[in-house]
């Protein structure tokens, strides 16, 4: 009993209810990464689309908690990933970690959250051509040889990137920069779509990323403001930053979309926001609200002009995964290095605007290695996958739909068997066939 209340009183009620409400945000963004990527594909392939997101949560869940968080908050090996220690969650109980207020399984699964939607993210760039098979060890292998050794030099207390004072206070280079870096690899690698660009691609349902784009928004009021890890004065400006960033990053694409095409899209709108929501990322508990709606207008815009470079240098990022998290992550860190001030957080750092120039050579420095390390390692995973399982379903099953050819289903009811098993209307007869297979299936299971 006297053990019981030694462990407790280390723990803060307040800042244990507050990371148990991010936690439960942050998992909400990626159902919200799901409509808001799925409304932009093609109607023939936005199951496929969803399921990129959905079958995230199940497989690095299950990956995180028996490898990933030991390796990216475990001991160190040199600075540069974790050790065994929490392997399996051992170690992991009620008790905080050092140095924190909230249990330390509350913490491993906050972490978690931001583990799941990172690699999900990269799937923007890939939608509507990659084998499922293939998807699942991609999303397997990135987040244990990606992500967590990248967590593990910017967060973990022993890595390289945290000793060297580098900051990122929600993912900004663990996340954005990270994904998207590897999601235009996965775009160069994996090729174009069947018929890009000659073949438009048109977004068959917008309302849907409009939702999508509300949910991000305000899940990533956990994300960032969570990322204090106690509800304190950090934790408000972080989460008032967020706000601030996400409205200008919207105002600042819609001014340019005005400028370039005399007319302001919700697609852009909700890009704008999205892209506001990544620079601030790095950012939110270490810059002013004057700062965050510099960097969220400043982000709008080179983002806008990041989108534009695919069409520049002939790839096909479907999503535009580099273009927002990609560009956004790079300028997000660097921003920081410039904007960041003491005055708001004195466990940060001043930036270049505030005299201090080194802070934004560690940060060029971060960016620079997270880049690197990103692409190689995602050029290796693909290429392992590609000689081994391969990649690509058949161009026929690409241009039927993967939804119908790969999993079998339809998202939308415009036609039904008697059964009730719906079967996409109006599709060629291999894929009405893949249907029937899959119904034929689950009656011999049940």
């Amino acid at each position: 009993m006297t053990m019981f209340l030694a462990q407790a009183a280390k723990i803060d009620t307040g800042d244990t209810a507050w990371l148990l409400v991010s936690t439960a945000l942050v998992m909400l963004m990626t159902p919200g990464l799901a409509l808001f990527y799925g409304g932009m594909v093609q109607q023939k392939n936005v199951l496929s689309t969803f399921m990129h997101s959905f079958m995230a949560l199940g497989i690095v869940t299950v990956a995180w908690v028996v490898l990933g968080y030991s390796l990216a908050f475990g001991g160190t090996t040199g600075g540069f990933i974790g050790n065994f220690d929490y392997a399996f969650l051992n170690g992991v109980g009620l008790e905080p970690k050092e140095g924190q207020t909230v249990p330390h399984i509350l913490f491993m699964a906050y972490q978690g959250m931001f583990a799941i939607i990172t690699p999900a993210l990269i799937s923007g760039a890939y939608a509507e051509r990659l084998k499922f098979s293939a998807y699942m060890v991609f999303t397997l292998l990135w987040s244990l040889l990606v992500y967590a050794p990248l967590a593990h030099w910017v967060w973990a207390s022993d890595g390289w990137l945290f000793k060297m004072g580098a900051l990122d206070f929600a993912g900004g280079t663990v996340v954005h920069l990270s994904s998207g870096v590897s999601a235009l690899v996965a775009a160069i690698v994996i090729g174009k779509r069947v018929g890009y660009p000659n073949v438009r691609h048109q977004p068959h349902n917008l309302t849907l990323t409009l939702i999508g784009a509300g949910l991000l928004w305000f899940g990533w009021f956990g994300f960032n403001g969570g990322s204090a890890l106690a509800s304190n004065g950090t934790a408000s400006l972080a989460f008032v930053n967020t706000h601030l960033a996400a409205a200008m990053g919207a105002l600042g694409w819609a001014l340019v979309e005005y400028i370039r095409i005399k007319k302001v899209t919700a697609l852009g709108v909700a890009s704008g926001l999205v892209a506001g929501l990544v620079g601030i990322t790095p950012a939110a508990g270490f810059v002013s609200p004057m700062s965050a709606l510099l960097i969220g207008v400043l982000t709008g815009l080179v983002c806008y002009g990041g989108v534009l470079l695919k069409h520049r240098f002939a790839y096909d990022d479907s999503l535009d995964a580099f273009g927002v998290h990609g560009v956004g992550g790079i300028l997000g860190a660097l921003l920081t290095g410039v904007l960041a001030s003491k005055a708001w957080n004195a466990a940060g750092n001043d930036g270049l605007a505030n005299g201090n120039a080194d802070l934004l050579v560690t940060q060029l420095i971060g960016v620079g290695a997270a880049i690197v390390f990103s692409v190689v390692l995602t050029w290796l995973i693909l290429k392992v996958i590609d000689k081994t399982i391969g990649l690509r379903p058949t161009t026929d099953e690409e241009r039927e739909g993967l939804d119908a050819n790969l999993h079998g289903e339809s998202g939308y009811s415009l036609g039904s068997s008697a059964s009730g098993h719906q079967v996409p209307h109006g599709t060629p007869a291999r894929a009405e066939q893949r249907a029937g297979e899959a119904l034929a299936s689950e009656t011999s299971r049940s």
